[in-house]
């Protein structure tokens, strides 16, 4: 069985919610939209599906939790009964209370999630988990995908349970505390503050940066062109380099039907 048609809904500063999203989208269906909500500007003012439209979203862990803008983004977007695809992305810890988050926002958001998933990918400090996902992931993401249609085809639209503590969510949801320098290497192209998911750099000024709207994503880190921008500082390297080391030990991805 394949859907006609799936929509991929991800927040993903540094990629993996994409990776995740997309992969498991077309595993679901040929016919994939995307909608693409990691910047605060491409937010939609207001987004309706039907009990007929199918969709897959997806969102990175912070602290345990979702993070707080991706949770006033999707309040922007309602489900209609559709069925979905609920997904978050982990940088190898923990996902906490994150996945029973999202389960429970979809569904006050009118969405009906019948499959659940958290995945595995590279953090965004330190070098930990750095390929994934990776081969191994995406056939597992083919296997979730079967038997996300295997439920459809049974007619079973229930609504999976799935770990987290759903008395009192952990606290989490915030940016970190990091804030990305800017080289002499800066070539004022501004790819930076365009591509800033809360438009904190200034494009005035690209190596200023409000610490209000920072959530320490490393998104400007990831795609500068030349390298300017930058987290090298003794504090962040010491840090990076004890996280890396405690993080080492490869966790698995975890499935929800």
């Amino acid at each position: 069985m394949k859907l006609s048609k799936v929509t991929a809904i991800y927040f993903s500063p540094t990629g993996n919610s994409k990776k995740s999203a997309l992969a498991i989208a077309g595993d679901l269906s040929r016919n994939v939209e995307e909608i693409d909500i990691t910047k605060i500007s491409q937010c939609p003012e207001s987004l309706n599906f039907g009990p007929r439209d199918f969709t897959v979203i997806a969102a990175p862990v912070y602290g345990g939790r979702l993070y707080k803008g991706f949770v006033e983004r999707i309040k922007h977007i309602r489900g209609g009964f559709g069925k979905c695809v609920a997904i978050v992305t982990y940088g190898n810890r923990h996902y906490d209370d994150a996945i029973m988050e999202l389960r429970n926002v979809l569904i006050d958001q009118d969405f009906i999630p019948i499959g659940c998933a958290a995945l595995v990918g590279r953090h965004t400090y330190g070098e930990i988990q750095t390929d994934r996902p990776n081969y191994d992931d995406f056939v597992e993401y083919k296997g979730f995908a079967r038997d996300v249609l295997a439920k459809i085809e049974s007619g079973r639209f229930t609504v999976p349970a799935v770990d987290g503590n759903i008395e009192n969510y952990k606290e989490g949801g915030n940016g970190g505390s990091f804030r990305p320098l800017t080289s002499d290497k800066c070539v004022k192209c501004g790819i930076c503050a365009m591509e800033c998911p809360e438009e904190a750099i200034s494009f005035d000024d690209f190596s200023k940066i409000d610490d209000k709207k920072c959530i320490s994503c490393f998104r400007c880190i990831r795609i500068c062109p030349v390298g300017a921008k930058n987290m090298d500082t003794e504090e962040y390297n010491a840090f990076a380099s004890m996280f890396s080391k405690k993080l080492r030990h490869r966790r698995e991805n975890e499935y929800f039907i």
